[in-house]
């Protein structure tokens, strides 16, 4: 394991973004155990992720389907990835054959998408696979993600119906530049009230995955097991640059 006076960058990052988030858990009562942070990793190099895993982390999220089948097999199989990015059908025979530790798809928003995802897990002869309900708290059209009127109704075909997938929880993007308000986590957290009441599920039990580099210390504050970093471990995206280059 790499020493803090030689690791790079993205390795000193991720040092002060799990001191944040464990400070962020103790201000508001909670054990830091309580608490995952998904290093993000879209657009980067294997390269930039192998040296945040040198360093003891182990997980990593990517948004594309394309990437993440091209990644996985470079990097140690230790590594439990989850898939957070809108997730069509026609690519998850792809994600769930080209990535054998995928640990979970954070980004569940219809019927569809989970009776696919249910049925090519017993086709490929896989574990059941832990998903979250994406849900959509902003209103936005532009936003991926089930209504929250309709979020109990969701939850209760991926558990009742979906016998190889594992409900663990619920997700949220935020805002469109996908920062997040408090409202965007209460709406989240209210879901899961919901859920869990209806379902007979002790909250304990229900993950909330919100909170981004820009806001993912009031995420925790506000009830957030998962948070979801990206830039502020890894820098800014590469095709950003791109774009504003052009």
């Amino acid at each position: 394991m790499s020493s803090p006076a030689t690791e790079g960058a993205a390795a000193t990052a991720l040092r002060s973004v799990l001191t944040r988030a464990q400070q962020a858990a103790e201000r508001c009562g909670r054990s830091p155990e309580q608490v995952r942070v998904v290093a993000v990793s879209k657009t980067k190099p294997v390269s930039l992720i192998r040296q945040v895993y040198d360093v003891g982390h182990r997980c990593f999220g990517e948004n594309y389907v394309q990437e993440i089948v091209e990644k996985a097999p470079q990097l140690p199989s230790d590594i439990e990835w989850h898939f957070i990015g809108n997730l069509q059908s026609n690519k998850v025979k792809s994600l769930l054959a080209g990535v054998p530790n995928l640990d979970m798809v954070e980004s569940v928003d219809d019927e569809k998408i989970a009776n696919h995802l249910d049925r090519m897990v017993a086709n490929l002869g896989r574990k059941p696979l832990k998903v979250l309900v994406q849900v959509n708290t902003s209103g936005e059209e532009s936003k991926f993600g089930v209504d929250p009127s309709y979020c109990v109704q969701l939850v209760k075909h991926v558990k009742l119906g979906c016998p190889n997938l594992i409900f663990a929880g619920l997700m949220t993007i935020g805002m469109l530049d996908y920062s997040s308000t408090p409202e965007n986590f209460e709406t989240l957290s209210n879901c899961r009230t919901e859920v869990c009441k209806e379902l007979g599920i002790p909250e304990e039990q229900c993950e909330l995955s919100m909170g981004m580099s820009a806001d993912f210390e009031q995420a925790i504050e506000m009830g957030s097991t998962n948070v979801r970093i990206g830039s502020t471990i890894f820098g800014a995206r590469e095709y950003l640059k791109k774009e504003k280059s052009q």
